[in-house]
C-alpha cells in the first residue's frame, strides 16, 4: 500500500493519528502545499512574517521526518489540482489528512473525495475534544461562548499520543530544498518557527518563569513576551498540538499551583475550540458581512480611509502603533486585535471583512475561526450576546499604555491629516470663495 499524506495545519509529528494510521503503508509520500496567492480584498500573498514563520516551520517538520528516514514534498498550488497529480504519478493508494474548519478548505476536501481514486481520510484535526464527546448535538450547538464553556470545560482531554519511532520509506521522488523566507524574525517579538521553538516557549512560559501563575493579569500587556503566553503561533499550524498545551497546564497546576490565572489559560484554548467547531458550523457564512444572522450593517469603503488604517497612519495614535507592531512582527495581542478591529469598524465606519482579510495576511498565528470569529464578534454579527463590541479609543489608551511608552515605541504619534482630501475628478467641490 502507497499512502500520501497531506499535511495542513498539522506540522507536527506528536499527536498526529493519521501518520499512526500511516505506519503500516508500503511507502509514505508526505506533502504540504503553500498557500495560494490569492487576493484578500485588495491584498495579494501573504505578509512576510507570516511567510517566514510558516517557511522555518516547514524546514522544522521536514527535518524531524528526516531523522526517521523520511522527507517532506512542499508543492505550490490548489489542492484540487495538485493532490490529484501526486497520486495519479506516484500510483498512491491511500490519502490522509488531518480535519480543518474553514470553508474553502472543507469544500476542497469534498472535492477530492470525488475525484480521487484513492480513498481519502480525515483524521481528528488540533482539538481538545471530539464532536462525538459534547453534551449536545450539531443542532443545538451554543451559538455564544459562555454556554458553550460551562458545557465542555469538565470535559475528559484525551491524552496527547507519542511521536511515531519509524515511518515508511518515501517513494523516489525528488524533495526540493525548502526556499529561504526574505524576513527574519522581528527584535520586538523574536519568535521562530518549528516545533522545537514551539516545546520551548510552552516550557519557559509555564515552568521556567511561570508566567501563568499570574496570566490573567497580565494577558491585556500590549508587548508580545511581556504578558501573553504567544503559544497561537504554533498552535495554530499545528507544530504544538492544542492537547499537549492543555496537558501541560494541567501538569503545572498539579506539580506547583493551581489559581485563576492557570485556569485563565485553559480559558482561552476552549474560546479556540468554540470558534473552532462554530467555524464547522457556519461554512461560509463565517465570510459573510451580517454573519449567519445575515444583520445587515451599514458601512461604506473609503479606500483612503482603509489604507490608513493599514499603513497605521489615522488620528488614532495607539491604533496606529498596533498596526505598525503587526506588519514589522506578525504579532498582535489579544487586545490590540479588538482595539484595532473596534477602530476600523465603528470609527472609520469599514466593512469589518476588510481587517480581517489584513490580519489574515499578517498574522503568525492566523486560524481561520479564531480570526474571523472575533472580527465577527466586534462587529456584532457572530457570537457576541451584545451585539458587537465598540472600545472608546481613549481610554484604552489610558488603561493600556498610560505613559504612550508602547505607542513612542511603535511610532503611532504621525502627523494629522484632513478628513478628506479632493483633487479634479471629484465633484462637486465646494469651499470659501
Amino acid at each position: 500500500m502507497r499512502h500520501l499524506h497531506w499535511f495542513q495545519n498539522d506540522l507536527r509529528l506528536a499527536d498526529n493519528p493519521a501518520l499512526v494510521s500511516a505506519g503500516d503503508a508500503e511507502s509514505l509520500l508526505c506533502v504540504y502545499l503553500l498557500p495560494k496567492a490569492r487576493p484578500w480584498c485588495n491584498l495579494t500573498g501573504i505578509g512576510p512574517q507570516r511567510d517566514r514563520f510558516l517557511r522555518e516551520s516547514l524546514q522544522a517538520l521536514r527535518e524531524a521526518l528526516q531523522r526517521l528516514g523520511q522527507n517532506l514534498m512542499v508543492l505550490e498550488g490548489s489542492p484540487e489540482l495538485v493532490i490529484p497529480q501526486v497520486v495519479e504519478r506516484f500510483s498512491i493508494d491511500t490519502v490522509s489528512t488531518s480535519q480543518t474548519p474553514g470553508w474553502y478548505e472543507t469544500q476542497a476536501v469534498k472535492f477530492l473525495n470525488g475525484k480521487l481514486q484513492a480513498p481519502l481520510t480525515v483524521h481528528r484535526g488540533n482539538t481538545l475534544f471530539t464532536p462525538d464527546q459534547f453534551p449536545f448535538g450539531w443542532d443545538a450547538y451554543p451559538d455564544t461562548f459562555s454556554p458553550f464553556r460551562r458545557k465542555v470545560e469538565k470535559l475528559s482531554i484525551a491524552p496527547p499520543q507519542s511521536a511515531p519511532e519509524i515511518l515508511p520509506p518515501p517513494p523516489a521522488a525528488q524533495f526540493d530544498a525548502i526556499p529561504v523566507a526574505a524576513a527574519s524574525p522581528h527584535p520586538g517579538l523574536p519568535l521562530p518557527g518549528g516545533r522545537l521553538a514551539g516545546l520551548r516557549r510552552l516550557d519557559q512560559f509555564l515552568f521556567q518563569e511561570e508566567g501563568i501563575v499570574d496570566y490573567k493579569n497580565t494577558r491585556n500587556d500590549l508587548n508580545g513576551l511581556a504578558g501573553s503566553s504567544t503559544l497561537s503561533p504554533w498552535i495554530a499550524n499545528g507544530a504544538l498540538s492544542v492537547r499537549e498545551v492543555a496537558h501541560a497546564i494541567f501538569r503545572f497546576e498539579k506539580a506547583r499551583i493551581a489559581n485563576e490565572s492557570t485556569y485563565w489559560l485553559y480559558f482561552e484554548l476552549l474560546w479556540r475550540e468554540f470558534f473552532h467547531w462554530r467555524t464547522a458550523l457556519d461554512g461560509r457564512t463565517l465570510f459573510r458581512q451580517g454573519g449567519r444572522t445575515n444583520r445587515q450593517l451599514l458601512s461604506t469603503f473609503d479606500p483612503r480611509q482603509f489604507a490608513r488604517w493599514c499603513a497605521g497612519d489615522t488620528d488614532y495614535p495607539l491604533v496606529n502603533a498596533l498596526m505598525h507592531q503587526l506588519t514589522a512582527t506578525g504579532w498582535m495581542s489579544n487586545r490590540g486585535r479588538q482595539i484595532a478591529a473596534s477602530c476600523l469598524i465603528h470609527e472609520l465606519d469599514l466593512d469589518w471583512r476588510y481587517g480581517a482579510a489584513f490580519f489574515e495576511q499578517h498574522l503568525i498565528d492566523y486560524d481561520v475561526g479564531s480570526n474571523y470569529g472575533n472580527w465577527q464578534y466586534i462587529a456584532g454579527v457572530g457570537s457576541d450576546p451584545r451585539g458587537g463590541r465598540h472600545f472608546n479609543l481613549e481610554k484604552q489608551a489610558a488603561q493600556y499604555d498610560e505613559a504612550g511608552v508602547f505607542t513612542q515605541k511603535w511610532d503611532g504619534f504621525r502627523a494629522p491629516q484632513p478628513a478628506h482630501v479632493v483633487d479634479g475628478a471629484d465633484w462637486p467641490i465646494s469651499g470659501p470663495r
